[in-house]
């Protein structure tokens, strides 16, 4: 437990207020990277500066890249050619992004380059990559028996498909896609072919996407089949949408205290995962409206109705889960979770985390191999009134999971929150100015 846990704070009444959200991680990151390696200059409107992209920067700058960080725009020369004998050191902290793109990009360097990372990263999923990576004629070495620090050291040459297991990070296949027009080989295409299930598909289309965007050529060509032509990537002036999965705790708000909020800049088409906040809170009740203001963007309204449980597969959404569980510890029915199994390989083992926490405020919760059942009808609520702390396991979405437990429950606290650095700064900032909007 931190010295000085975080009280959080409780609702007064149902909220009603407008939040602003900041950038997406997922898109900035991707953005960086490509910006990193395209054939000419970009720069990047609306990114997110946190502890995640912050990384990225980092490690793009250690690979050769030029990237100034301004308060509007990001400009982003890109790296030369890397190469030399002494390593290059780039930290990944916590970041899924940033220890998975980075091996995909060291791949293309005949110079080695030493990736170390937070003591909890070691239990995030590596292998699938890592042996794709092999098998493309990287030298991957590891200084223990723990993945980090590890040492890669290319360059890669593609002879035939990529074999790729992403059943536990579709940041795998983003990861090869990000590289693979720039990849060695004598074909025109960089094939990859999965093995084994994929989650978080959403993600592989923002990065198809992404790709598309800067001319190159990319798509699926099967079920578990994708091809990408060998070519330049172009620099671009890219724009970052609101971060739709970190909209979630505010949405949340609204649901449990019976009240509403609107969120500006809501892309109208994207592939953000958070987009399925629409058809998940209308499922549990809630009156969601996404109103046009011109073409791109839109307000979103919810206003909040009689709190249902939820009944569904996550399998393609996942990081939406820990907030979707704090909502459905106040639903007026159960709720089953399915389909999240490849969660307990993210900052932490989040079904464990999310059974304990809840365990801990007197729900009822069933935790199994790839599914939560949570029930929170048994009055848990009106019978707790000692203290109760929350541990956020230094993941970000575990802190905010608390913060919506907080706003109904009493004297609940969060033994972390400054962990939501990692994608969003200034969260207690938003969370407190909502709150204060009510009074």
């Amino acid at each position: 437990m931190t010295p000085n846990p975080w009280h959080t704070p409780q609702a007064t009444k149902p909220v009603d207020s407008d939040v602003t959200i900041p950038g997406s991680k997922s898109l900035t990151n991707r953005e960086l990277v490509l910006s990193a390696i395209a054939s000419s200059p970009s720069t990047i409107c609306g990114a997110l500066s946190a502890r995640d992209t912050r990384l990225m920067v980092d490690a793009l700058r250690s690979l050769g890249a030029q990237v100034e960080t301004g308060a509007d725009n990001w400009a982003i020369a890109p790296m030369p050619s890397v190469s030399g004998s002494t390593p290059i050191s780039i930290e990944c902290g916590l970041a899924g992004t940033v220890m998975r793109f980075t091996p995909a990009l060291a791949a293309r360097c005949s110079r080695p380059v030493r990736l170390t990372a937070d003591s909890q990263a070691n239990a995030r999923p590596m292998a699938g990559l890592l042996k794709a990576l092999r098998s493309i004629g990287v030298i991957i070495t590891h200084e223990s028996s723990e993945t980090f620090p590890l040492t890669v050291q290319g360059p890669a040459r593609v002879r035939g498909p990529i074999s790729l297991d992403a059943s536990a990070s579709s940041q795998y296949l983003s990861a090869l896609l990000l590289v693979a027009p720039l990849l060695d080989s004598d074909r025109e295409f960089i094939e990859i072919e999965l093995d084994g299930a994929l989650p978080s598909r959403p993600h592989v289309e923002m990065t198809l996407a992404a790709l598309r965007l800067r001319g190159a050529q990319a798509a699926w060509t099967g079920e578990r089949t994708l091809r990408v032509k060998r070519g330049d990537i172009s620099g671009r002036d890219a724009v970052i949408e609101p971060d739709l999965s970190n909209a979630g705790p505010f949405l949340a708000a609204a649901a449990v205290t019976g009240g509403h909020v609107r969120i500006p800049y809501w892309p109208l088409k994207t592939t953000q995962a958070g987009n399925e906040w629409l058809p998940i809170l209308r499922q549990m009740g809630a009156d969601v409206n996404l109103v046009p203001q011109g073409t791109v963007y839109g307000t979103l309204c919810l206003r909040a109705g009689e709190l249902q449980g939820f009944n569904g597969d996550m399998s393609q959404v996942g990081e939406l889960v820990p907030t979707l569980a704090a909502i459905c510890a106040f639903a007026t029915t159960p709720s089953t979770i399915t389909g999240i199994g490849h969660l307990r390989g993210h900052e932490t083992d989040r079904l464990k985390a999310i059974a304990t926490e809840l365990a801990k405020l007197g729900v009822n919760v069933e935790e199994g191999a790839d599914y939560l059942k949570i029930d929170g009808t048994n009055g848990w609520l009106e019978n707790h009134d000692e203290p109760v702390f929350l541990h956020s396991y230094a993941d970000h979405r575990m802190a905010t999971f608390g913060a919506i437990i907080g706003l109904r429950a009493p004297q609940i606290y969060v033994d972390d929150v400054a962990t939501v650095a990692k994608t969003m700064p200034d969260f207690v900032n938003l969370w407190t100015k909502m709150l204060e909007l009510n009074v």
